[in-house]
């Protein structure tokens, strides 16, 4: 098994852990208010954040089997070396997008976050965990987009 396998594999895991327990948060939260008449205080707060770490990792492992949203009418139209040079130029700028908005960027947030200790209102959780994917999936992004150019994992 590869290192990209591997990686694929645990992403896959952590994604179907944290959609199981959206699922029983979503649930829960759903029979609380209208079957006890009770609402709970902290579903609400943990789907926000189970959906930012679901959205964000997910983006992640899309980017890496190159399933993506992306207008690629220019790279239908083009054949051979052409479309394989414009593939990389596409890695290029998602990867630059990547490093400097999710892993630079997101590194800030997460640091400023810890460093002033802000915690969410209903779970009182460190936010600075939350904010946690986002230079985590930045770095996925970078690994996933080297990975393509350099194994030709590209159409050509």
């Amino acid at each position: 098994m590869t290192l990209r396998q591997r990686i694929d594999k645990v992403i896959e895991i952590v994604l179907v852990a944290i959609m199981s327990i959206l699922v029983i948060d979503v649930l829960w939260q759903v029979f609380s208010r209208y079957v006890l008449a009770a609402p709970s205080s902290f579903t609400d707060e943990l789907a926000g954040f189970l959906l930012i770490w679901v959205g964000l990792l997910g983006a992640a492992y899309v980017a890496g089997k190159n399933e993506h949203l992306a207008i690629d009418l220019m790279l239908q139209k083009m054949k051979g070396a052409k479309r394989r040079r414009l593939q990389i130029i596409i890695n290029t700028i998602v990867g630059v997008f990547a490093l400097f908005v999710m892993v630079v960027g997101g590194t800030w947030l997460v640091y400023t976050r810890f460093y002033l200790g802000v915690k969410s209102a209903a779970l009182a959780l460190p936010l600075g965990y939350v904010y946690l994917i986002l230079p985590i999936s930045g770095i996925l992004v970078i690994y996933y987009v080297i990975d393509n150019s350099l194994n030709q994992k590209i159409e050509a």
